[in-house]
């Protein structure tokens, strides 16, 4: 089984504790964020340079507004942690790696086989990924269509 804590990078993992955005925004010596659904990840973008860690809340399986905050700072070029936590299952890792999470903390315990299979299922994929680290070299299926391979 896989720790509760699956993690896609290679630099030291933050262990500053998360606050809410509201609390952030006050407090200038804060590293660590959680965003909740209904918050706003464009409130983050004015202080993406001192943001270690940004964790997307996703209090149930059918809760995707995570998926747009973590665009949302990838392309505005948030570099740091991003972390999915609460309900992430299984068939959602690939989609998140996309959308760029590269850090991962479900509530259930996942198999590692199973994850490992997750995050490399598909050889082809619709939309260009957002991780701004270095994208996993895949093009869209509609740039080689079209014959725009990066």
């Amino acid at each position: 089984m896989v720790e509760q804590h699956l993690r896609l990078r290679t630099d030291e993992p933050v262990a500053d504790p998360a606050v809410t955005v509201d609390s952030f925004a006050q407090q200038t010596n804060a590293v660590a964020v959680r965003l909740e659904p209904g918050d706003d990840a464009r409130d983050l973008l004015p202080y993406l340079d001192r943001l270690k860690l940004v964790e997307v809340n996703f209090p149930a399986f059918t809760e995707g507004r995570g998926y747009s905050a973590a665009r949302i700072l990838r392309e505005a070029g948030y570099l740091g942690e991003l972390r999915a936590v609460g309900d992430v299952a299984v068939d959602q890792l690939s989609a998140m790696r996309r959308c760029g999470f590269d850090s991962f903390a479900p509530e259930a315990t996942l198999n590692e086989a199973d994850a490992e299979a997750a995050l490399a299922r598909w050889s082809d994929v619709y939309q260009p990924a957002a991780d701004s680290l270095g994208t996993d070299g895949r093009a869209p299926i509609w740039t080689l269509r079209h014959g725009q391979a990066r």
